[in-house]
């Protein structure tokens, strides 16, 4: 797969804005590989991100790379309202994977050897909104095979996701982190991980090169 620029989104107005967006950027690189920044310190930052009017242009290809099966992000941090008031890291592994050449998304839950519920299904971009539309279900209870289990009704098959379905407005995407809002007005991050799957082992999700779960 050809790689995106590594370099990050550029803001269309300050220079100030680029000094704030890269040290928020930091922040988040941190708490991804930590968890140990404090919650206010990332509320903080995603508040400066989502207020820094950046170049949206290359997000939909570095979110969901240019090749199908696409690419995985692993959720680090939510936060609720549009305030920012409040926020956590997530507690379990999320995994969602956007595949842009495909126009397919998967948003999965692992919880080790226990299993792991996913949902899968096909997605759009206009602008800076990804809208989805889920049509599977995909449940594994420990080691045996997944079951899968069609959803949505008849009249949704061929449609084209829109604003009416749930989808998340993106502030900024790089070739690590990405930070996006909910249609439920909840803001989230996530960071870039790659999906390791070893004989007789569990799926593991790898970031920055190291095993973060």
């Amino acid at each position: 797969e050809k790689a995106p620029s590594s370099s990050p989104p550029a803001p269309s107005d300050e220079p100030s804005d680029l000094s704030a967006v890269a040290e928020s950027v930091k922040v988040l690189k941190d708490a991804a590989k930590t968890r140990k920044v404090p919650a206010p310190e990332v509320l903080a930052a995603l508040a400066k991100i989502k207020k820094a009017k950046l170049d949206t242009s290359s997000f939909f290809e570095t979110l969901g790379g240019t090749e199908s099966p696409g690419r995985t992000w692993m959720l680090i941090f939510t936060a609720q309202g549009s305030k920012l008031g409040k926020g956590s890291y997530f507690p379990v592994t999320a995994v969602q994977r956007f595949d842009a050449a495909g126009q397919r998304i998967e948003n999965g839950v692992y919880l080790g050897r226990a299993g792991s519920l996913s949902f899968e299904g096909r997605l759009s971009w206009k602008k800076k909104i990804l809208a989805f539309v889920f049509e599977r279900v995909r449940l594994k209870l420990g080691p045996l095979g997944p079951l899968e289990i069609p959803i949505g009704g008849g009249g949704d098959v061929g449609r084209e996701p829109s604003t009416k379905d749930p989808f998340f407005l993106w502030f900024y995407v790089d070739e690590e982190v990405a930070v996006a809002q909910g249609k439920g007005g909840g803001t989230a991050f996530w960071c870039r991980c790659k999906r390791v799957d070893g004989q007789g082992r569990r799926p593991a999700f790898w970031y920055f090169g190291f095993n973060i779960i």
